[in-house]
C-alpha cells in the first residue's frame, strides 16, 4: 500500500482525453516530452484532481466536478491566480504551471501545477505509518504554526488584494452560506433556520487584523515529509482562499476536528485521524493558536458554530447533485447523514454558548 498518496484509475464519467492534455502541455510548458499517463486521486468531494506523468515529470491537473454550479468554489482561474501570487512568498503551496478557460479540451476550465510528493493523511493511518504520542502532538503544533504563518502573510505586498474585501466579511459569509443552504436544501434535509438566525443575531464586528483565509485548512490538505511525518512540506487546495477574519478560518478547520471522546454522530463524520493518541483537542488548539498569534479566542463558539454550518452547506450542495441525479456518484448518498449530524452539533453549541 505505501504511505504516500496514490492516484488510481479514473472514475467512470470523469475521464479526460490524454491526447488533448498532452497537446496542451507541449504548447504551454517548456522542455516537456514523452509518453503521458493520467490517473485520478480518489478522495475528496470537491474539485477533481488528476495525476499526470509525462516523460517522468509528475504534475497535477485540477478541474471542477461534473455538474457543479457553484462558480465561486470551483473557479479554476482564480485558484491559479492565487497560487501565482502566493508561491513567491510561500513555498509551501504548489507551483502553478499553466491555465486555460478553453472548455473544448476537457469540457471545463482547468489548470496544471507541480506535484508535491509526500504523505497526505486520510480517515485512518495506513498500517505502514505510526505516530508516537509526541509525534502526533508535534504534527498538530506544526499544523497550527503553518496556519499562523498563512495568517501572517502581507496580503497587499504579495499582490493578493484581489482575493477579497475584509470589510463586512463575516456578514457576507453568513448571508452567503445561508443563501446557499436554502437553495441546496432537499426535502430530506433539516431546515437549519435556527442556526442561521443565531449566526445573524450574534455576528461579531469586523476584525481589525484581517488576514489571508485559506478556507479549507485541514490534515488532508497538507503534505507531510515521508521521512519525518510530523513535518509539513506542502499545503494544498487554495480554491476558496479569501481575505477576512482569521478566526473564521480556524472555525472552519475545527469543524472537521473530531476527538476520540466526541459522541457517535460526530465520529461518523471523521475524515482524518484527528483522534489518534497524542493529538491535540480543539481546546488545546485554540489555546496554542491564541498563544502563537496573540488573538483572543474567547468568543470562539460563534466561529466554531459557523464552521459546522458551513460544512453542512458544502455537504448539502454535493448531496443536492446526487439527490437530483446530476451525478450518480454513490459516495455522495451518505452526505445527507453528515448534514443532519452537523446541524445537531451546531444546535448543541448554540444551546450551551454564553456568547
Amino acid at each position: 500500500m505505501g504511505i504516500t498518496d496514490k492516484a488510481e484509475a479514473i472514475r467512470s464519467g470523469e475521464e479526460i482525453d490524454p491526447i488533448a492534455i498532452k497537446k496542451f502541455l507541449q504548447e504551454n510548458i517548456s522542455d516537456i516530452a514523452g509518453k503521458i499517463a493520467i490517473t485520478q486521486f480518489p478522495s475528496g468531494f470537491s474539485n477533481l484532481t488528476y495525476m499526470i506523468d509525462m516523460g517522468g515529470r509528475q504534475m497535477i491537473l485540477r478541474r471542477p466536478p461534473i455538474g457543479a454550479k457553484v462558480k465561486a468554489g470551483h473557479d479554476m482561474g482564480r485558484e491559479y491566480r492565487v497560487l501565482k501570487a502566493l508561491y513567491p512568498v510561500f513555498h509551501y503551496c504548489p507551483e502553478p504551471l499553466a491555465y486555460t478557460e478553453d472548455t473544448s479540451i476537457i469540457g471545463s476550465p482547468f489548470f496544471i501545477m507541480d506535484k508535491l510528493s509526500g504523505i497526505i493523511l486520510r480517515k485512518d493511518l495506513p498500517q505502514e505509518l505510526f505516530f508516537s504520542k509526541e509525534q502526533a502532538k508535534q504534527l498538530c503544533l506544526n499544523l497550527i504554526d503553518q496556519l499562523a504563518h498563512i495568517h501572517g502573510i502581507n496580503v497587499k505586498k504579495a499582490g493578493l488584494g484581489f482575493i477579497g474585501k475584509p470589510t463586512g466579511y463575516v456578514k457576507r459569509q453568513v448571508d452567503g452560506w445561508s443563501s446557499r443552504y436554502r437553495k441546496a436544501k432537499t426535502k430530506d434535509a433539516p431546515d437549519c433556520e435556527k442556526i442561521m438566525a443565531w449566526l445573524k443575531d450574534k455576528m461579531p464586528q469586523d476584525t481589525d487584523h484581517p488576514t489571508i483565509v485559506h478556507n479549507d485548512y485541514k490534515f488532508d490538505n497538507v503534505v507531510l515529509d515521508p521521512n519525518q511525518p510530523e513535518k509539513i512540506i506542502g499545503i494544498l487546495d487554495w480554491e476558496m482562499t479569501t481575505y477576512g477574519d482569521p478566526l473564521m478560518d480556524l472555525g472552519n478547520s475545527l469543524a472537521y476536528w473530531v476527538e476520540k471522546d466526541d459522541p457517535e454522530e460526530i465520529q461518523m463524520m471523521r475524515t482524518m485521524p484527528t483522534n489518534m493518541p497524542g493529538a491535540l483537542t480543539r481546546r488545546e488548539i485554540l489555546d496554542y493558536y491564541e498563544k502563537k498569534t496573540g488573538r483572543s479566542t474567547r468568543q470562539f463558539d460563534y466561529y466554531y458554530c459557523f464552521g459546522l454550518f458551513r460544512l453542512a452547506v458544502i455537504a448539502q450542495q454535493i448531496y443536492y447533485r446526487y439527490f437530483h441525479k446530476i451525478t450518480d456518484n454513490k459516495r455522495f448518498a451518505m452526505l445527507i447523514f453528515v448534514v443532519i449530524a452537523l446541524e445537531k452539533t451546531a444546535l448543541k453549541i448554540i444551546e450551551s454558548s454564553d456568547f
